[in-house]
């Protein structure tokens, strides 16, 4: 019987206190590989590509992958994904660090081309310009209707409750998480992993699983800085509103200009910076 990886792994260490070594038992976040495959079966030889692989916590390993290949823009509905399973002709724990997706017949691709266009596009293309022309060519477009109309005391108290619901981060303090949350301020779900794009991804991929897209009257909060990847995956999802805990990059706001999105960052207690749109937040009377 395989064991699947854990998402925690215990480790034995020294702490120092008091200038004196004692030895210790401690918890970290287990850092595992994922390959994705994918494989398109329509009557013809089947055709399998190695995709790309992505240090991530093990868990909700489907869901990740689900989430990667829309926000990627490689599938455009969940009905695209006719299986996704765990490679079982490997050896040991590398059981759990393989996923096949096998994408329903109407999905047509070229392998070389869908390697070439990953490869573009992952790496944010050659500029920023490029990067945000390649979300269009992606498929990407603005969110649908005005969005939701957030309290700024709402949005004040999401990192609270983003925390507290962050039991493997408890365990470890080091994981990122991304929450996705009503216009009150109701976590509808959470998703952790040791990557902020992974945590994204295995969000969007359980919302795209359950049929729950595009998600556009959420708000997406992520532990950590936003980046233009970020940007990016909540754009294909359609999350109208994006707020982060740290600083965003320069390409982060312009894709939130260039995509009408709002984008919030050093949310703390008492307030926050507005980047991009400020007309989703409401004044606090």
């Amino acid at each position: 019987m395989i064991t699947r990886p854990a998402r925690t792994t215990r480790v034995e260490m020294h702490r120092i206190r008091d200038g004196h070594l004692h030895p210790v038992a401690d918890v970290l976040a287990t850092e595992e590989p994922l390959e994705i495959r994918v494989e398109r079966r329509d009557g013809r030889e089947p055709e399998r590509i190695r995709l790309s692989v992505t240090m991530r916590t093990p868990g909700n390993d489907f869901e990740l992958v689900a989430g990667f290949l829309f926000t990627e823009g490689i599938v455009p509905s969940a009905d695209s994904l006719a299986r996704i399973e765990y490679v079982t002709d490997l050896p040991g724990e590398q059981q759990h660090n393989v996923v096949n997706v096998v994408l329903d017949a109407s999905v047509h691709f070229d392998a070389d081309v869908l390697r070439r266009n990953f490869t573009t596009t992952s790496s944010c293309g050659v500029c920023g310009k490029g990067s945000l022309e390649a979300l269009v060519v992606q498929g990407c477009r603005p969110p649908s209707g005005a969005g939701p109309l957030v309290r700024a005391a709402t949005l004040c108290g999401l990192q609270d409750s983003l925390r507290a619901a962050q039991r493997t981060f408890q365990q470890t303090g080091g994981l990122h998480a991304a929450g996705l949350f009503d216009a009150e301020g109701r976590l509808l779900a959470l998703r952790e992993d040791v990557g902020r794009h992974n945590a994204l991804d295995k969000l969007v991929g359980e919302r795209l699983l359950a049929g729950d897209m595009p998600l556009a009257d959420r708000v997406l909060m992520v532990s950590g800085r936003t980046s233009f990847e970020i940007m990016q995956k909540a754009a294909m999802a359609g999350i109208p509103l994006v707020v982060g805990v740290g600083a965003p990059s320069s390409l982060a706001v312009d894709t939130a200009r260039a995509f009408g999105m709002t984008l919030i960052g050093f949310l703390r207690p008492d307030g926050f910076n507005v980047y991009a749109n400020a007309r989703r937040i409401r004044p606090d009377p």
